[in-house]
Protein backbone atom coordinates (compact mmCIF):
# COMPACT_ATOMS: atom_id res chain seq x y z
CA UNK A 1 0.00 0.00 0.00
CA UNK A 2 1.34 3.62 -0.85
CA UNK A 3 -0.19 6.49 0.86
CA UNK A 4 -0.27 10.00 -0.24
CA UNK A 5 -0.25 12.90 2.37
CA UNK A 6 -1.34 16.31 0.91
CA UNK A 7 -1.57 19.47 2.34
CA UNK A 8 -2.28 22.80 0.69
CA UNK A 9 -0.77 26.28 0.94
CA UNK A 10 -2.38 29.49 -0.17
CA UNK A 11 -6.05 30.58 0.43
CA UNK A 12 -8.50 29.75 -2.56
CA UNK A 13 -10.49 33.02 -1.66
CA UNK A 14 -7.60 35.38 -1.28
CA UNK A 15 -7.19 37.43 -4.03
CA UNK A 16 -3.92 39.26 -3.16
CA UNK A 17 -2.38 35.90 -3.54
CA UNK A 18 -2.01 35.16 -7.24
CA UNK A 19 -1.46 30.72 -6.14
CA UNK A 20 -2.66 27.87 -4.68
CA UNK A 21 -1.01 25.02 -4.03
CA UNK A 22 -1.97 21.18 -3.24
CA UNK A 23 1.18 19.21 -2.29
CA UNK A 24 2.82 16.50 -0.45
CA UNK A 25 4.41 12.80 -0.79
CA UNK A 26 3.94 9.64 -1.42
CA UNK A 27 5.01 6.57 0.85
CA UNK A 28 4.91 2.97 1.10
CA UNK A 29 3.51 2.60 4.15
CA UNK A 30 6.32 0.41 5.80
CA UNK A 31 8.43 3.91 5.55
CA UNK A 32 6.26 5.85 7.18
CA UNK A 33 8.11 4.66 10.75
CA UNK A 34 11.13 6.57 9.55
CA UNK A 35 9.11 9.93 8.57
CA UNK A 36 7.96 9.73 12.83
CA UNK A 37 11.40 8.94 13.82
CA UNK A 38 12.93 11.69 12.46
CA UNK A 39 10.14 14.40 13.17
CA UNK A 40 10.09 13.11 16.66
CA UNK A 41 13.42 13.41 16.98
CA UNK A 42 13.88 16.70 16.19
CA UNK A 43 10.34 17.80 17.95
CA UNK A 44 12.63 15.94 21.03
CA UNK A 45 15.39 18.74 20.62
CA UNK A 46 13.02 21.97 20.86
CA UNK A 47 12.75 23.72 24.06
CA UNK A 48 9.37 22.43 25.40
CA UNK A 49 8.19 20.27 27.82
CA UNK A 50 6.25 17.63 25.83
CA UNK A 51 7.47 16.91 22.03
CA UNK A 52 4.51 15.19 21.37
CA UNK A 53 2.27 18.00 21.46
CA UNK A 54 4.77 20.22 18.65
CA UNK A 55 3.23 20.49 15.56
CA UNK A 56 5.44 21.32 12.64
CA UNK A 57 3.73 24.38 10.73
CA UNK A 58 5.80 25.55 7.99
CA UNK A 59 3.94 29.10 8.03
CA UNK A 60 3.44 29.08 12.50
CA UNK A 61 7.45 28.46 12.15
CA UNK A 62 8.46 31.34 10.00
CA UNK A 63 6.57 33.44 11.47
CA UNK A 64 7.76 33.00 14.94
CA UNK A 65 3.83 32.37 16.12
CA UNK A 66 2.38 29.83 18.91
CA UNK A 67 4.15 27.70 21.20
CA UNK A 68 7.29 26.99 20.81
CA UNK A 69 8.47 28.96 17.68
CA UNK A 70 7.50 32.10 19.74
CA UNK A 71 10.27 31.37 21.88
CA UNK A 72 12.73 31.55 19.03
CA UNK A 73 13.67 35.18 18.85
CA UNK A 74 16.37 35.04 16.10
CA UNK A 75 14.47 34.18 13.32
CA UNK A 76 17.30 32.46 11.41
CA UNK A 77 17.12 29.66 13.56
CA UNK A 78 13.38 29.26 13.11
CA UNK A 79 13.52 28.82 9.26
CA UNK A 80 16.71 26.23 10.02
CA UNK A 81 13.76 24.11 11.92
CA UNK A 82 12.13 24.67 8.99
CA UNK A 83 14.49 23.28 6.63
CA UNK A 84 15.16 20.40 9.16
CA UNK A 85 11.48 19.21 8.60
CA UNK A 86 11.74 19.42 4.57
CA UNK A 87 15.41 16.94 4.96
CA UNK A 88 13.25 14.27 6.18
CA UNK A 89 11.95 13.89 2.72
CA UNK A 90 15.36 13.37 1.46
CA UNK A 91 16.28 10.60 3.87
CA UNK A 92 16.44 7.17 1.45
CA UNK A 93 15.11 5.31 3.78
CA UNK A 94 11.74 6.52 3.27
CA UNK A 95 11.44 6.41 -0.59
CA UNK A 96 9.32 9.21 -0.83
CA UNK A 97 8.09 10.92 -3.97
CA UNK A 98 6.93 14.46 -4.24
CA UNK A 99 3.41 15.61 -5.95
CA UNK A 100 2.50 18.97 -6.27
CA UNK A 101 0.25 21.43 -8.12
CA UNK A 102 0.23 24.72 -8.09
CA UNK A 103 -2.72 26.54 -9.25
CA UNK A 104 -2.30 29.99 -10.99
CA UNK A 105 -5.89 31.23 -9.83
CA UNK A 106 -6.68 34.43 -12.02
CA UNK A 107 -5.89 32.25 -14.99
CA UNK A 108 -9.28 29.98 -14.41
CA UNK A 109 -12.18 32.50 -13.61
CA UNK A 110 -14.91 30.20 -12.16
CA UNK A 111 -13.14 27.35 -11.82
CA UNK A 112 -12.34 26.35 -8.26
CA UNK A 113 -8.25 25.78 -7.45
CA UNK A 114 -9.23 23.14 -4.86
CA UNK A 115 -10.37 20.94 -7.24
CA UNK A 116 -8.72 21.58 -10.28
CA UNK A 117 -5.07 20.77 -8.04
CA UNK A 118 -7.29 17.69 -6.42
CA UNK A 119 -8.09 15.84 -9.86
CA UNK A 120 -4.67 16.68 -11.22
CA UNK A 121 -2.91 15.09 -8.05
CA UNK A 122 -5.59 11.99 -8.17
CA UNK A 123 -4.32 11.29 -11.51
CA UNK A 124 -0.97 11.41 -10.99
CA UNK A 125 -0.85 9.54 -7.84
CA UNK A 126 -2.95 6.82 -10.43
CA UNK A 127 -0.56 6.56 -12.81
CA UNK A 128 2.21 6.20 -10.21
CA UNK A 129 0.45 3.17 -8.98
CA UNK A 130 -0.31 1.86 -12.78
CA UNK A 131 3.78 2.07 -13.26
CA UNK A 132 4.33 0.19 -9.91
CA UNK A 133 1.73 -2.84 -11.14
CA UNK A 134 3.73 -2.95 -14.07
CA UNK A 135 7.13 -2.97 -12.68
CA UNK A 136 6.08 -5.43 -9.76
CA UNK A 137 4.08 -7.57 -11.45
CA UNK A 138 1.24 -6.70 -9.20
CA UNK A 139 -1.77 -4.60 -7.90
CA UNK A 140 0.07 -1.76 -6.17
CA UNK A 141 -2.85 0.20 -3.90
CA UNK A 142 -3.21 3.99 -2.87
CA UNK A 143 -5.07 5.89 -0.34
CA UNK A 144 -5.21 9.71 -0.02
CA UNK A 145 -4.83 11.67 3.48
CA UNK A 146 -5.53 14.95 3.94
CA UNK A 147 -5.72 17.64 6.80
CA UNK A 148 -8.90 17.88 7.56
CA UNK A 149 -10.55 20.91 5.76
CA UNK A 150 -14.08 22.32 4.75
CA UNK A 151 -13.36 20.81 1.43
CA UNK A 152 -13.89 17.26 2.68
CA UNK A 153 -17.17 16.25 1.63
CA UNK A 154 -16.59 18.04 -1.97
CA UNK A 155 -13.05 16.19 -2.23
CA UNK A 156 -14.60 12.61 -1.02
CA UNK A 157 -17.42 13.00 -3.67
CA UNK A 158 -14.76 14.15 -6.39
CA UNK A 159 -12.57 10.88 -5.21
CA UNK A 160 -15.50 8.60 -5.63
CA UNK A 161 -16.59 10.06 -9.14
CA UNK A 162 -12.96 9.53 -10.30
CA UNK A 163 -12.78 5.89 -8.98
CA UNK A 164 -16.27 5.11 -10.64
CA UNK A 165 -16.69 7.52 -13.77
CA UNK A 166 -12.76 8.46 -13.86
CA UNK A 167 -11.55 12.00 -14.48
CA UNK A 168 -11.67 14.25 -17.49
CA UNK A 169 -8.37 12.71 -18.56
CA UNK A 170 -10.67 9.45 -18.86
CA UNK A 171 -8.15 7.32 -16.08
CA UNK A 172 -10.82 5.32 -13.73
CA UNK A 173 -8.43 5.59 -10.18
CA UNK A 174 -8.88 2.12 -9.53
CA UNK A 175 -5.74 1.77 -7.22
CA UNK A 176 -6.54 4.52 -5.00
CA UNK A 177 -8.70 2.81 -2.23
CA UNK A 178 -11.64 3.91 -0.51
CA UNK A 179 -12.37 7.85 -0.39
CA UNK A 180 -9.94 10.24 1.15
CA UNK A 181 -9.09 9.98 4.84
CA UNK A 182 -9.09 13.49 6.65
CA UNK A 183 -6.95 14.13 9.78
CA UNK A 184 -6.04 16.20 12.33
CA UNK A 185 -2.39 18.06 11.12
CA UNK A 186 -1.51 18.46 15.13
CA UNK A 187 -1.48 14.29 15.46
CA UNK A 188 -0.52 13.10 11.94
CA UNK A 189 3.59 13.83 11.21
CA UNK A 190 2.89 12.88 8.10
CA UNK A 191 0.37 15.87 7.19
CA UNK A 192 3.06 18.28 8.86
CA UNK A 193 5.31 16.95 6.50
CA UNK A 194 3.23 17.19 3.72
CA UNK A 195 2.31 20.83 4.96
CA UNK A 196 5.77 21.89 4.67
CA UNK A 197 6.29 20.47 0.95
CA UNK A 198 3.62 22.77 -0.11
CA UNK A 199 4.70 26.04 1.97
CA UNK A 200 7.99 25.36 -0.10
CA UNK A 201 6.71 24.90 -3.78
CA UNK A 202 3.75 28.09 -2.55
CA UNK A 203 7.34 30.04 -1.42
CA UNK A 204 8.89 28.97 -5.14
CA UNK A 205 5.31 29.93 -7.55
CA UNK A 206 4.64 33.22 -5.15
CA UNK A 207 7.46 34.44 -3.71
CA UNK A 208 10.31 32.93 -6.40
CA UNK A 209 12.17 32.00 -3.23
CA UNK A 210 14.12 28.51 -3.75
CA UNK A 211 15.18 28.52 -0.88
CA UNK A 212 13.10 26.00 0.55
CA UNK A 213 12.29 24.20 -2.86
CA UNK A 214 15.60 23.75 -3.49
CA UNK A 215 15.49 20.83 -0.90
CA UNK A 216 13.23 18.62 -2.01
CA UNK A 217 13.59 19.51 -5.62
CA UNK A 218 15.33 16.34 -7.01
CA UNK A 219 12.47 14.29 -5.10
CA UNK A 220 9.55 15.08 -7.16
CA UNK A 221 8.25 11.52 -8.76
CA UNK A 222 10.14 11.13 -12.01
CA UNK A 223 11.20 8.54 -14.59
CA UNK A 224 14.53 8.09 -16.89
CA UNK A 225 14.09 11.98 -16.45
CA UNK A 226 10.88 12.87 -17.01
CA UNK A 227 9.13 14.82 -14.31
CA UNK A 228 5.55 13.26 -12.93
CA UNK A 229 5.06 14.71 -9.96
CA UNK A 230 5.04 18.56 -10.55
CA UNK A 231 2.21 20.45 -12.28
CA UNK A 232 2.03 24.27 -13.02
CA UNK A 233 -1.76 25.12 -13.86
CA UNK A 234 -0.81 28.38 -15.84
CA UNK A 235 -1.70 29.66 -19.12
CA UNK A 236 1.14 32.23 -19.49
CA UNK A 237 3.54 30.74 -22.13
CA UNK A 238 7.06 32.63 -20.45
CA UNK A 239 7.12 30.68 -16.96
CA UNK A 240 10.23 28.57 -17.13
CA UNK A 241 9.54 26.23 -14.11
CA UNK A 242 10.80 22.88 -14.53
CA UNK A 243 7.57 21.63 -15.13
CA UNK A 244 6.19 24.18 -18.18
CA UNK A 245 10.02 23.61 -19.61
CA UNK A 246 9.58 20.33 -20.15
CA UNK A 247 5.93 20.87 -21.70
CA UNK A 248 7.80 23.12 -23.69
CA UNK A 249 10.27 21.03 -25.01
CA UNK A 250 7.50 17.87 -25.48
CA UNK A 251 5.22 19.61 -27.60
CA UNK A 252 8.77 20.98 -29.80
CA UNK A 253 9.61 17.05 -29.78
CA UNK A 254 6.63 16.01 -31.52
CA UNK A 255 6.33 15.11 -35.17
Amino acid sequence: MYLLYLDDSGSPQNVNENHFILGGFIIPETSLYWVNKNLDNLAEELPTNSADIVEFHASEIAGGRKSPWEQFKNKQERLDILKKVLQVATDSRNGIKILACAVEKNQFPGADPVELAFEDLCSRFHQFLQRKHVSNNEKANGLIILDESSYKTTLQRLAKNFRTLGTKWGHVLTNIQEVPMFVDSKASRGIQLADHIAYSIFRRYEHADLTYYNIIEGYFDSVDGRLHGLCHSTLKQSCTCPYCMQKKLLALAKP
